[in-house]
């Protein structure tokens, strides 16, 4: 049995995976794949339909916000929110928390002015940093946040204060829909969906109506929420196996019980992988234990050696992806929605057997 650990693309449910094998060439009886169907087709309407109608169950949201289905991933929005929301004469305010946020920065900065009034860099980036009062100006065009960091495994384990007249926007590409959240807290959340949601090539958009007529004018059709919103995503062909795949997923999510259920689940996942980290030692967290991620676990072992033997001797147990992010280094475990207990379980194993084997 193989488990796979990368932090992105990564598992998705056996049971959604068997679905769509089974629906690959002949869909609903039509003659013909999904990933052949015409996305004017009744077939797939169905399909973004449910999609779209899951994600509203899973979160709460009521009409006052749209659900898009992009393209271009997570750092497309980071230029896209910037040029839809961020006046020349206002300022954004953004929390550095690693590499994505900082990216996010980076993007922000060619089209307007921007405040970075939080972050960890001075800190390796092994926590979330908090924010008292008054740490957003109250005139801020916005506050971002990415609310998991994958490099640095680190999570906010709960949604910021910020003024009322702040909207909020956050990335939640690596841990969308894996757990509950005060989703109408937010005004905009994006997400790439290859870690929770299904494979890559959709990137899932939830905004406000209201904060999207607001946007500025003149953009590019493409890079305008209003387009998307008055195209119910269908402006332009958009990446219909992947959300046929994102429809299937959040069927799954559904059907576990929703966000309650997977969240405990994830969270007994974590919890074992840490008690491991935690027994004596050999292994360190990156994270600092308030800001641990459910989603990546991220460590270190003794020595770079004992690393990479780590890495080698797991991929050959059937444990894939464990190697940390060319940026740090180390162990990461990625342990979204789609994977599985039992694969958690094989890992913590062997982790126990690893430390054995070097005294």
């Amino acid at each position: 049995m193989t488990y796979n650990f990368n932090a992105g693309p990564a598992t998705i449910p056996a049971t959604v995976m068997e679905r769509a094998r089974g629906e690959f060439i002949d869909y609903a009886n039509c003659g013909y794949g999904i990933i052949e169907a015409s996305h004017r087709s009744a077939e797939f309407e169905e399909i973004i339909a449910r999609a779209e109608g899951n994600v509203r169950e899973l979160t709460g949201i009521g009409d006052d916000f749209a659900v898009l289905f992009l393209q271009g991933g997570a750092s497309t929005q980071f230029a896209m929110i910037p040029m839809n929301f961020l006046p020349p004469d206002r300022t954004a305010a953004y929390v550095d928390t690693g590499l994505w946020s900082g990216k996010a920065v980076k993007e922000a900065r060619k089209i307007g002015h921007v405040a970075v009034v939080a972050g960890t860099a001075d800190a390796d980036y092994d926590h979330i940093p908090e924010l008292p009062a008054g740490t957003v100006a109250t005139d801020a065009a916005y506050l971002h946040i990415t609310t998991n960091n994958t490099i640095c495994g680190t999570q906010y384990q709960a949604v910021p204060e910020v003024p009322d007249c702040v909207p909020l926007f956050a990335d939640m590409s690596s841990d969308i829909l894996s757990r509950p959240l005060p989703f109408e807290s937010f005004d905009l959340v994006y997400a790439g969906a290859q870690k929770n949601l299904g494979p890559s090539g959709v990137t899932l958009v939830i905004v406000c109506r209201d904060l999207a007529e607001s946007g500025a004018a003149n953009l590019p059709s493409m890079l305008d929420y209003r387009t998307h919103i008055k195209g119910d995503s269908l402006y332009n062909t958009p990446p219909t196996f992947a959300i046929y795949m994102m429809a299937l997923v959040t069927d799954w999510i559904c059907e576990q019980g929703g966000l309650s259920a997977v969240a405990e689940v994830n969270r007994r996942k974590a919890a074992d992988i840490y008690g491991c980290i935690d027994h004596d030692g050999f292994y360190r967290g990156r994270a600092r234990t308030d800001s641990r991620s459910a989603m990546n676990v991220c460590f270190n072992l003794p020595t770079a050696a004992q690393e990479a033997a780590f890495v080698e001797a797991a991929a050959a147990s059937g444990l894939i992806g464990l190697k940390g992010h060319r940026s740090v280094g180390g162990i990461r475990a990625s342990i979204y929605n789609g994977m599985p207990p039992a694969g958690v379980n094989a890992l913590v194993d062997f982790m126990q057997e690893f430390r054995r084997s070097q005294g």
